[in-house]
C-alpha cells in the first residue's frame, strides 16, 4: 500500500519496529520505533520522558518528509 500511495505523489513515512519488513514492502522513508507492543512509546518511562520520546519520533518522521529519496532509507 505504501508504494501505491507514493505513486500518486503523496510521500509516506513508515514508522516501524521491524524495519526489514518496511524495506520488503517498498517503504521509502522508514523511521525505526521502540518495540512491537509500544511502537511509539515506552510505558516504563515517567510520563514527561515518554512524551519527549514520542515527540522526538514524530519530529523525526516529519523531518523525513523533507528528504527526497528513491530507495528505502532509514532515518535513525
Amino acid at each position: 500500500m505504501v508504494k501505491e500511495i507514493e505513486r500518486y505523489g503523496i510521500p509516506i513515512v513508515h514508522m516501524a519496529t521491524i524495519t526489514t519488513i518496511s524495506k520488503s514492502v517498498g517503504a521509502n522513508r522508514i523511521v525505526p520505533t521502540i518495540a512491537i507492543p509500544h511502537p511509539v512509546g515506552n510505558p516504563a518511562l515517567p510520563p514527561d520522558k515518554e512524551l519527549e520520546l514520542r515527540r522526538k519520533l514524530v519530529k523525526k518522521s516529519l523531518d523525513a518528509f523533507k528528504v527526497e529519496v528513491n530507495e528505502p532509507t532509514e532515518f535513525e
